[in-house]
């Protein structure tokens, strides 16, 4: 068995996907690379089989028809025979010293009698635009380099949430939380830190800048432009995120508390990007999107609708909806949201 399976989704990736898998090889054999071509049309089935054909027993190359982000992940997941697993992004990498680290960590676990469930460490936003690479660290929210529970974690800030940059699962326990991604859909690297949450009882952070999440491109899914062209893909994952969340039966107050604000910034996004396309087909999605909520669950749509951001998303009229806007947007340089 290996120890680290790392999943790299891929779709016309051929301008990056080098960069990207030179900086996973540095991992040597402890380590594979399932690189799934979804369907590419440009040159990345040939570059993903030149890999596995220069790196055997480290790279596969795994080919299906594009079922999206979330159907590559999955293939990973069926495929990975790692004891953890990683996704890695086709145009983004990792740092080489972060990355042993990480590894040697992995190796410890895998000598415990119940391996830790998720490791977490930062991540940085690579931003070609911008001089200052921001850093989402977890320093006095998480115990360093031991073993630890959600009981022990601190307050999270709002732009401190975990993302899939920052983690790594146990496998096994990925596949035991039943998660399955859904075809053909933006943004589900939401659904997958979020819905195995539950299933975590074990948490080991490293306080190192491991993956680098490269943004800034005008064709990426998180681009505001392409968020509010897709919103309908991101309004079917805050519905996910909410299902899971009302499903969740636990006494845990922190494992709580910290998946309410998870939902609670991925309905304002949606909110906010429902707002910013400017149309009354989305400004009534937006109504009904609340109105679900409320249908749902009425005591949880109070505590979001009275919330600051939840109040903010809702006021009325025109210049209520340029307030909304500016509170957005005064969020994201304040407190992170991406």
């Amino acid at each position: 068995m290996k120890l680290l399976s790392i999943v790299v989704p891929c779709y016309n990736s051929q301008d990056y996907l080098h960069h990207c898998i030179d900086s996973l090889l540095t991992g040597g054999d402890a380590v594979e690379i399932i690189i799934v071509n979804d369907g590419s049309s440009d040159q990345t089935a040939t570059i993903a089989e030149d890999y596995q054909a220069r790196y055997p027993g480290i790279v596969r190359a795994i080919h299906q028809e594009n079922g999206g982000h979330g159907e590559a992940v999955n293939t990973g997941i069926k495929n990975a025979s790692g004891m953890y697993l990683k996704v890695v992004d086709s145009d983004d990498w990792v740092n080489g010293e972060a990355y042993e680290k990480i590894i040697q960590t992995l190796k410890q676990f895998s000598n415990m009698e119940e391996p830790v469930d998720m490791l977490i460490s930062n991540y940085v936003y690579e931003n070609n635009s911008k001089k200052n690479k921001k850093v989402v660290r977890y320093e006095k929210v998480l115990p360093e380099e031991r073993v630890f529970q959600w009981k022990d974690t601190g307050h999270f800030r709002k732009g401190q949430y975990m993302l899939m940059h920052s983690v790594i699962y146990r496998t096994n326990l990925l596949r035991d939380c039943g998660l399955k991604l859904p075809k053909h859909t933006f943004y589900v690297d939401n659904l997958f830190v979020f819905i195995p949450l539950p299933y975590v009882k074990s948490m080991y952070y490293l306080n190192v800048d491991f993956y680098r999440y490269f943004i800034g491109r005008e064709d990426q899914s998180v681009n505001e432009k392409n968020m509010c062209r897709h919103i309908d893909q991101q309004l079917k994952v805050n519905r996910m995120m909410l299902e899971a969340f009302l499903a969740l039966k636990t006494n845990d107050e922190k494992l709580y508390k910290y998946m309410y604000n998870y939902l609670e910034i991925i309905t304002i996004v949606s909110s906010a990007m429902l707002i910013r396309s400017g149309t009354k087909e989305n400004l009534m999605k937006k109504r009904k999107l609340w109105e679900m909520i409320r249908n749902m669950d009425p005591k949880l749509y109070r505590k979001l609708r009275t919330g600051i951001m939840g109040q903010a998303m809702n006021l009325p009229g025109k210049s209520g909806r340029a307030i909304s806007v500016m509170s957005y947007k005064i969020s994201q340089k304040v407190i992170g949201f991406n």
